[in-house]
């Protein structure tokens, strides 16, 4: 087991420690959610790096590691839809939780096809992860009632993070197009 793969499952066992920080009944709890997630996301900058530095990718973390990203990500967009309970928040969670699945389905397909590459990550992809941990960080760690002006950025940088959601996935489709369209692959599944 690589150090990488080790900091993928750390990020997975943080999920429930996550949650249940963030519903305790405290002030702080907000903070040290926030907090949960930010090394969270700096464990999946770090995995990778020490995968690719290492030379220690294996398939297992090429599986888990965008798994383990999404799953944080999703369950993150879900707690703060219940705290901030209006529709424009929500469509913004859903568009990104949306797109995760979506554009991990057609990975999938891809790669079963042997296509991968055709559908690798962006750089607006990675525009999209900053903006988006950036708003969720900002959005776990302020209570909204006493900073108006956090709450703001926060519903600014996660509807950024929805549009860059958007723009990625039409140009993963648009990749992976001619492919999906293939009377040769049509019969698969």
């Amino acid at each position: 087991m690589t150090l990488a793969n080790q900091l993928t499952l750390l990020r997975v066992a943080l999920i429930p420690v996550f949650v249940l920080v963030f519903y305790l009944p405290y002030k702080w709890s907000y903070i040290a959610s926030a907090a949960i997630f930010a090394a969270a996301a700096a464990t999946d900058w770090l995995d990778g790096y020490l995968a690719r530095k290492l030379n220690q990718s294996t398939p297992f973390g090429a599986f888990l590691d965008p798994v383990a990203d999404k799953l944080m990500v999703a369950t993150a967009l879900v707690l703060l839809v219940g705290l901030h309970q209006n529709a424009w928040f929500t469509i913004a969670a859903a568009v990104i939780i949306g797109r995760e699945i979506a554009v991990s389905g057609l990975r999938e397909w891809m790669a079963e096809l042997g296509m991968r590459s055709s559908v690798a990550v962006s750089f607006i992809g990675k525009i999209k992860t900053t903006a988006q941990i950036a708003a969720i960080i900002v959005l776990l760690a302020f209570d909204v009632r006493e900073y108006p002006v956090m709450e703001m950025i926060g519903y600014v940088l996660l509807y950024v993070a929805a549009a860059l959601t958007l723009w990625s996935m039409v140009l993963y489709l648009r990749a992976a197009w001619p492919t999906l369209m293939s009377d040769e692959n049509s019969g698969k599944s």
